[in-house]
């Protein structure tokens, strides 16, 4: 089994332990990714105490928001398990995604200044279809992609969208990153995303709604065909 190699601060000394137990643990845990091994990633509450700096009982309590949910399950004999996804729930949670950021693309061409949404070429400005092939640097331009699509739905300026999005962005993020080293994937990625911006850029808001669910139901598509092999 994988252990978790969690990033968590430690908590200062308050009255709500559990809350502040609950929060640290749920913000480590969606930045972690799960899907980078097929081992299930554990959490040892003994070593979660020592981290935060608390007792075991607010951590038992976190633990037990946690698991209600729906982000960790405890096993018996075995211990407290980071929950993932089947695939046939990440290809439904993809489809949403790209309802929320079609969505997200139409209050951006309505609502975003110039700059914010030119700005949007920055995380592709280290990328081209020359010499520098996002296939040639995954791990690099797997960061840029997903902080892409985490800007697209900020920029929407729509806190419910935010949220919406934030209930499945640990699942949706690990697929991403998971898929994104496939070469067929790679390949047609930049375009697509370069395609989104200027769309956006036009104002064009059918087309920007249009490309950037496209984008992301060609994730869901792929994931769909070809999830049983994204371990192999």
């Amino acid at each position: 089994m994988a252990d978790a190699d969690i990033a968590i601060v430690r908590i200062a000394p308050e009255t709500s332990f559990k809350n502040k137990a609950y929060e640290a643990l749920k913000d480590a845990i969606l930045k972690m990714d799960i899907y980078s091994t097929p081992e299930p990633v554990m959490l040892d509450e003994r070593a979660l105490s020592e981290r935060l700096g608390v007792s075991r009982t607010p951590i038992r309590e976190a633990i037990a928001m946690l698991e209600q949910d729906g982000f960790v399950k405890t096993v018996p004999r075995r211990g407290i398990i980071v929950v993932r996804r089947s695939k046939a729930e990440i290809v439904d949670m993809i489809r949403a995604w790209a309802a929320l950021e079609s969505m997200a693309a139409r209050l951006i061409t309505t609502t975003a200044r110039k700059r914010d949404i030119t700005a949007l070429r920055d995380y592709f400005k280290d990328f081209n279809l020359t010499d520098r092939l996002p296939q040639d640097h995954v791990e690099e331009y797997s960061k840029a992609n997903i902080a892409f699509h985490q800007a697209l739905i900020s920029l929407s300026e729509s806190p419910t969208l935010v949220d919406m999005t934030n209930d499945i962005l640990l699942h949706v993020r690990g697929y991403r990153q998971l898929t994104i080293g496939r070469r067929d994937r790679t390949a047609t990625s930049l375009p697509e995303h370069l395609a989104i911006i200027e769309a956006l850029e036009a104002r064009d808001t059918e087309l920007a709604e249009k490309r950037a669910r496209d984008h992301t139901l060609g994730l869901a598509a792929y994931v769909e065909t070809h999830g049983q092999e994204l371990f192999t």
